[in-house]
């Protein structure tokens, strides 16, 4: 049985960050990786590496209590994903319950995926619905994880395989091999490789050969074999000295060009796209390839009618890489070079195009295209995280004329959502909730959420955690906001322009009237964070009346607390809110002080 369907995904902290990886896309590159950890090493020795194959899928963090599957958790931003326990306990692949000599408590990390038959059956049975079909397997594997239904999950047939078990310092092929006697399922083509000269084999072998597999790689994942030698090149704050990715090279096809079009962004930037006969590339079918700006089309000269070859970067994007001129035809039927529009293409308004910049933007604030990319924005998924607001609904709320900006949301009614195509009373009910939910969400999502030019999600979180309100924030001065860390003088003027536009105050006093959280955590005068919660851990669960959890998250780290995901011995303090789940029972069985929330609330309100 998988279960019912989960009404949602927490936000968990991993207890140790899970990094990035550094690319390497060519053998004097992953010789360079070489010279560097040779240097770091202090040794000109030669240096053992393992070399796995990267499974083209979704990293999963898995915790094992007494031998079960206690979590399940997606890798988010490194620092927090979401727990997904219920449907990786649905995939087959990982085992519910590890065997042999498994330590009592153990996290382990993977790749979750989707195999290729799966895909194309998958793909098959959405076709035969008259349903869209998916991008890619990897696009499938995130989706399938990512629902709410596990039954949906278990139909699916996703696979796994296993490549590392947290603070367990072992030579890596040790690992491997742990792993696989625990009864989780490990790729099966690593090797050793003595030096540098055979990882070069190994990735050159493994080129063409990944076409052979019965799932998608893109590359190959290289880790210093040594424990101790890891431990001694240590990491940066985003990525591990002694590991690599060396990416295969994109693979390419080509294709006519029908015709180039141009589309507008949320910040108004108008950029030219190549509409081209499908062709199947690295496993999926391309029609759509960026063309980036008009300078890039010109110097490429790119034209509307060549053959041109198309290749996948990063097997992800699709981008035309040249025109085949060869094939180009001649005389009146040649092709005539790309002239960009002068106008929107949607609002008609005179395009411009700043001296300092190659991007043409509509200036009209009122573009109906730039408000469709805004209010997409504004729900994605890291901005206010409205789930089932997405692209076909909003294209039918601007139409109708239902939302003119993101407060409109807000002013939704039922009867107004009922109206439009596919949306009936269930639909609208939970859309409502979503939308009154995201109104607790945390500063920092609402900042990124407006959509400031230059403003990421890591920007938004430094100015919502250094200024800590918003109305701080919308009369910082550029010097205060280049105080910011990681906010330069780009962003801060940025910053600085957005809050000086009267239709913007204007936007954001009405979201303030609609009850939007304006309010982060408590600051300082002078916008220092306090830390009185340093060194302090915090384990949350169940439900916060007053605030979201992202929110209650935010207020502990800004006073240097920091949450985790599991409770034990050295948890300062479990807050229990409404429903609480297992979590709150370990902190009994352990005897850690629980708060309920009015405590937590004073806690905080006393520092």
């Amino acid at each position: 049985m998988a279960g019912r369907p989960v009404e949602g995904f927490d936000t968990v902290e991993h207890r140790q960050p899970m990094l990035s990886l550094d690319n390497a896309y060519t053998e004097d590159e992953l010789r360079a990786f070489d010279d560097r950890v040779k240097r770091g090493l202090g040794d000109a020795a030669a240096v053992a590496y393992v070399a796995e194959l990267k499974i083209d899928g979704l990293s999963i963090a898995a915790a094992y209590d007494e031998g079960l599957l206690r979590q399940g958790v997606t890798r988010g931003d490194g620092r927090r994903g979401e727990d997904v326990t219920a449907n990786v306990r649905a995939i087959r692949a990982v085992p519910l319950r590890l065997r042999g000599d498994a330590p009592a408590h153990v996290e382990v990390r993977g790749e979750v995926f989707l195999p290729r038959r799966r895909f194309e059956a998958i793909n098959q049975e959405r076709t035969d619905a008259n349903e869209p079909v998916f991008a890619n397997p990897r696009n499938a594997a995130a989706g399938t994880i990512r629902n709410l239904d596990p039954a949906l999950v278990s139909r699916r047939g996703l696979g796994a395989f296993f490549y590392q078990v947290v603070n367990v310092a072992t030579r890596h092929e040790s690992t491997l091999r742990q792993l696989r006697g625990w009864g989780l399922p490990v790729e099966p083509h690593w090797q050793e490789c003595a030096d540098v000269e055979a990882l070069v084999v190994f990735c050159d072998a493994w080129a063409d050969k990944r076409r052979t597999l019965g799932f998608d790689t893109d590359g190959v994942v290289i880790k210093v074999a040594d424990a101790a030698a890891r431990r001694r090149l240590g990491a940066t704050s985003k990525l591990p000295r002694w590991a690599i990715a060396f990416k295969f090279p994109a693979e390419q096809a080509t294709t006519p060009l029908l015709r180039i079009e141009v589309n507008v962004g949320r910040t108004g930037a108008v950029t030219p796209h190549a509409v081209l006969e499908p062709v199947r590339i690295a496993g999926s079918m391309v029609q759509l390839a960026t063309l980036h700006n008009a300078q890039e089309v010109a110097r490429k000269d790119i034209r509307a009618g060549d053959v041109v070859l198309v290749e996948k970067g990063g097997d992800v994007i699709p981008k035309v890489v040249k025109p085949i001129v060869s094939r180009r035809a001649r005389g009146k039927n040649a092709p005539q070079p790309f002239v960009m529009p002068t106008s929107c293409p949607v609002c008609e308004t005179a395009l411009e195009r700043p001296g300092d910049e190659v991007v043409w933007r509509c200036p009209n604030p009122r573009c109906p295209a730039k408000l469709r990319r805004a209010l997409e924005h504004f729900a994605s998924r890291w901005a206010m995280n409205i789930e089932g607001l997405g692209e076909a609904l909003v294209d039918q709320l601007v139409d109708r004329g239902l939302v003119d900006n993101p407060a409109d949301l807000y002013a939704l009614t039922a009867p107004g959502l009922e109206a439009l195509e596919r949306m009936g009373k269930k639909s609208t009910a939970n859309l409502l909730a979503q939308i009154e939910r995201s109104k607790k969400n945390a500063l920092w999502r609402l900042v990124y959420g407006l959509g400031i030019r230059h403003v990421g999600e890591r920007g938004a979180q430094a100015l919502a955690r250094t200024l800590g309100t918003l109305d701080r924030l919308m009369v910082a001065s550029v010097e205060k906001l280049e105080a910011v860390p990681d906010i330069g003088p780009v962003v801060a003027a940025s910053v600085r322009r957005f809050f000086d536009t009267p239709s913007n105050r204007e936007l954001l006093d009405r979201l303030r009237v609609a009850g939007v959280n304006t309010v982060g955590t408590e600051t300082s005068d002078e916008g220092e964070s306090t830390q009185a919660l340093a060194g302090m851990t915090f384990v949350l669960t169940g439900t916060l009346s007053s605030q979201s959890r992202d929110a209650a998250r935010q207020a502990i780290e800004v006073r240097g607390g920091k949450v985790i995901s599991s409770v034990s011995r050295q948890t300062t303090y479990v807050v229990v809110g409404a429903d609480p789940g297992s979590k709150a029972v370990r902190a009994e069985v352990l005897k850690v002080p629980t708060l309920d929330e009015a405590a937590f609330l004073g806690l905080l309100s006393n520092l």
